[in-house]
């Protein structure tokens, strides 16, 4: 069951035109190539509601192309074009909430001129999902490139954010606040929604998902009855497995090891590099459960649990108990009476050294009167004087 989503996808495609036919023509949702009928003609989708936004008199390809040529912009091709969000609405908004592609349409629309503003859009809702889910969902194609200056969202931390000319920045922020708006248009509404802040155990992304759904269709047309996975699938499976039975990190990253899987920590995130791979992949995108805050909180489970186990174990046994009560305490010493020398401070040491010596010396002097009352001598003076007033050369010569 499929709650109110909000998703991204990005495009570098210079061909805007493709965007606005694959919204509005029928196309395979495995090759995502148009479908035509009889005559050769592209399919229209059925019950599909479509508008264009700061395109003026211009279509939305027209209109993007001549934006990009006025402020030089997007133009190699790697820039990103444009960008496409989806908001999926619950298929029981439709039956339980009334929620009509209309109404979908104008929250599309509305939810475009606040949070993308300054853009040419494309505001498209269907009347149902991929495999026929039933679920009304709206697409937000924006150009990348913005047109107008746009007052400063909570969400944007530069300048440019804000300026014509510049690009539109998707950044971890930005979505965040985007999930926060979709839950309070759900909640204003009356409509379905979920918690779309916290996080997902698992992270199945839209390549992952179309990966595994064709990857299962040409299981079941080939006659194959087993399940199909992916890679991330196969690497999630790999790590709970040895997450299971690996008592630290250190034997967590030996049992991925044996399965040719090394685990990298950078900056308090993990990365998980496969050995059919040469770019890791981060735990982000792999789900909650596989990031570091969760599995050192499995490690600490097991410890809590081996502790409690011991200490069930020890008080099973008085006769261990006994033992450890009569095994010899540390004794400490209250009072050190023992003197030692003082320590030259020379300039060629560090300042830290310098103040810890003449610490060290302060307390030095502090034992020695100690130890001086000890024996009767009030003072340093006391201890010189008889030894003064000796004359060892006589000393000597009485001797020999």
């Amino acid at each position: 069951m499929r709650l109110a989503t909000f998703k991204r996808l990005n495009a570098k495609n210079a061909d805007y035109g493709a965007a606005e036919k694959y919204l509005l023509f029928e196309h395979d949702e495995f090759t995502n190539k148009p479908i035509f009928d009889e005559s050769g003609r592209l399919i229209p989708r059925v019950n599909c509601r479509f508008a264009t936004l700061n395109c003026g008199e211009d279509d939305f390809a027209i209109a993007c192309m001549k934006s990009n040529l006025h402020y030089g912009k997007n133009r190699s091709r790697g820039d990103v074009k444009s960008h496409h969000y989806i908001i999926s609405f619950d298929p029981r908004d439709g039956v339980e909430n009334g929620l009509t592609v209309d109404h979908a349409q104008e929250l599309g629309e509305q939810f475009c001129r606040e949070h993308f503003a300054g853009h040419q859009a494309i505001v498209c809702t269907h009347s149902d999902g991929h495999n026929h889910s039933g679920n009304i969902h709206c697409h937000l194609v924006i150009n990348s490139l913005r047109i107008e200056d746009v007052p400063l969202l909570p969400y944007m931390d530069r300048p440019a954010d804000t300026r014509a000319g510049c690009k539109h920045r998707c950044t971890e922020a930005a979505m965040n606040y985007f999930r926060a708006e979709v839950m309070e248009m759900c909640q204003r509404e009356g409509l379905y929604q979920i918690d779309l802040l916290s996080g997902s155990k698992e992270q199945v992304t839209e390549g992952e998902y179309w990966t595994k759904r064709r990857g299962q269709a040409e299981l079941s047309a080939s006659g194959k009855p087993t399940k199909f996975e992916t890679g991330k699938e196969k690497l999630r499976n790999v790590i709970r497995t040895a997450l299971s039975s690996a008592k630290d990190f250190d034997d967590f990253a030996e049992l991925l090891s044996q399965q040719g899987v090394t685990v990298k920590q950078s900056r308090g995130r993990l990365s998980y590099l496969t050995s059919d791979r040469t770019k890791p992949i981060t735990a982000r995108r792999l789900g909650d459960d596989f990031d570091l805050a969760a599995i050192n909180a499995v490690f600490e489970q097991k410890l809590r649990q081996l502790v409690q186990n011991g200490k069930q174990g020890i008080s099973s046994r008085p006769s261990i108990i006994k033992r450890l009560q009569g095994a010899k305490t540390l004794k400490i010493n209250t009072y050190h009476d023992s003197i030692s020398r003082m320590v030259d401070v020379t300039p060629e040491k560090s300042a830290g050294f310098e103040h810890w010596a003449k610490v060290f010396n302060l307390k030095q002097s502090a034992k020695s009167v100690a130890g001086l009352e000890k024996y009767g001598f009030k003072s340093l003076e006391d201890l010189q004087l008889p030894l003064l007033s000796q004359k060892p050369r006589n000393a000597i010569a009485e001797r020999i």
